[in-house]
Order: structure tokens, then sequence, then C-alpha cells
């Protein structure tokens, strides 16, 4: 089902135990998962589940593919309608909305550049328009650009970064305050670089860290108002990203990884869905400025 794969244990599809990635690169931002070899995995066939978000609507940016995608399906699974932007992967955007659809819930495309804030605006009103109300957003769109040296890191590549994976997280959260109401939730993709840093990937960890920094002073912000605010912050996953940021033959080793992950692995996006679950679900209802940790075992500043 998953070429490239080694899977073992009773339920063999429902293990990763190994991985290994051919040669390969792609040329555009954020990247394109329906050329990836192999696919990444973006659904756990073994998840039983039990209506967490019965009802609920949620809005996902970047919810084309990798984790924003399957996420997408999980929420839909456990009962939540989705809408989901992103910047011009169409294909994509149809694989996952096809995948929502298949669990009878339903999936609103908006594509737009949320660099620009009328967009976000616009995004937000679409989902309202379409069903009504919103009770959960999940900020996870962005981009990374590999530069060995910040000499090499030009002016414009630093404002895109951030216009894209902190900006565009602002410009959501303000259009969607109004629609919130006590019990929502707000979310936000992080990463392991916000806490080790990655000296190919100056500005995009900068980026992650005013993240993470957004998320703790927005829940502050929102208490009162009974709306939680965590984050996510994923180790390396499989994801477009992954091709678009770096070469074909750097490719190759991600996988292993050996000297920064435990379990000696890059993890799949379905492996870190159920976080974004559980802090969308009343499970975490006691949670709030909060940073959950899916990155195979390192152990960082919380």
């Amino acid at each position: 089902m998953y070429p490239g794969y080694n899977f073992m244990g009773k339920e063999e599809k429902c293990k990763v135990v190994d991985i290994s990635y051919p040669s390969q690169h792609q040329d555009c931002q954020p990247g394109l998962e329906y050329i990836m070899r192999p696919l990444p995995i973006s659904e756990n066939i073994c998840y039983q589940a039990s209506n967490k978000l019965k009802n609920k609507v949620a809005l996902i940016t970047g919810g084309d593919s990798g984790i924003g995608r399957s996420v997408a399906i999980l929420f839909a699974k456990e009962g939540a309608d989705v809408a989901i932007s992103y910047l011009c992967e169409e294909i994509d955007a149809l694989k996952t909305k096809s995948q929502v659809e298949s669990y009878g819930r339903r999936c609103l495309l908006i594509p737009g550049d949320l660099t620009i804030e009328e967009n976000c605006q616009r995004a937000v009103q679409d989902v309202i328009d379409t069903f009504g109300k919103l009770d959960i957003l999940v900020n996870n769109c962005g981009v990374q650009f590999i530069k060995r040296s910040i000499l090499d890191i030009s002016s414009e590549q630093l404002e895109y970064t951030f216009k894209t994976n902190f900006f565009s997280y602002f410009y959501m959260t303000k259009a969607a305050l109004p629609y919130l109401k006590s019990g929502s939730s707000i979310i936000n993709t992080t990463s392991i670089t916000a806490y080790q840093g990655n000296k190919d990937l100056i500005d995009y960890s900068a980026t992650k860290g005013a993240i993470t920094t957004f998320t703790r002073s927005l829940s502050l912000s929102l208490v009162s108002q009974g709306i939680r605010v965590n984050g996510v912050a994923p180790g390396p996953i499989w994801t477009p990203l992954i091709p678009a940021s770096y070469s074909a033959s750097e490719v190759t080793t991600f996988g292993t990884y050996t000297s920064k992950v435990p379990m000696n692995r890059s993890g799949q996006p379905f492996e870190v869905a159920t976080s974004y679950l559980f802090l969308a679900s009343d499970d975490s209802r006691y949670m709030s400025g909060q940073i959950l940790h899916p990155n195979g075992g390192a152990i960082v500043g919380s």
C-alpha cells in the first residue's frame, strides 16, 4: 500500500519501523505531496474514532498535504467538518477533500496567499458563510529555505519566511477571533527548531520561536474568554517541505537523522495528527499555553 516502507507486527500496516527515501528534489515551496516517493502516510488505518469532534467546524491552514492533510482526515473521522486553505496545490487539496468526504463530512477548499491579510479575512468569512460557525483554528502553513550561513539569507527571504510562517498565523487569528466562543481551540504549528535551533534554518527557526511565544501570550490573552491556545512542535516529519527544501542527496539521509532523533527515524504525518486532535478536543480542557512535542524522543525545554 505504501511503497518504500517496511512494516512489521500483527497489524503490519499500523506500525512504521523503517523508511527509505530515494533521491528527489522539488523546486517549489511549500512542495507537492502527490509527486513524493514514497507518499507520506496521512492516515492510521487502525485508528478507532469516538466522535471527539462531533459537529465541530475546523479551519486548517496548509491543509492540503503533510501534517495539515493528516489533521484534516483525523478531524473528519472524529466528526468535524473541515475547511482547508492552501497556496496553489490543487491536486493535493482535492485529494484531501476526497479523503475527508469519505468519512461523511464536508470539506471546503480555500486557495489563496495567506501572507496577505485580506485573504485571511476572506478565508474565515468563507468558512462562516459555508458552515455558519468556526470552532477550531489550526495555523499550520509554512515554508523553509536551507541556507548555510546568515550571510546567504536575503532580506526578501527573511521577510517572506516571516510573512508565511508567522504573519499568516497572526492574521488568521485576528480574523477568526470574532467568531470563536468559549470552548473553541486555536492550535499553532511550531517546531523542534524553536527549542534546539538549526544552523541551516536560521530564519525558519526564528519564526517558530515567535510562534511559540505567540501561542503562550495569546493563551493568556484569551483564557478569560474560555478559548484555549496551544501548539505542536514536530520533529523531522516526512512532508512536502522536505524534498522542497533539501537537496536530492540530503533527502536520502532524512530518515536516519541519527544525531538528533533517539528513535532513529523520521516521523509520518499521522503520528503527529493525534496531538492536534487532543488539543482540539475536550480531552485537553485543562490545557492552554502548552506545546506538545511529537519529535521521536528528543528532549527539549518546555
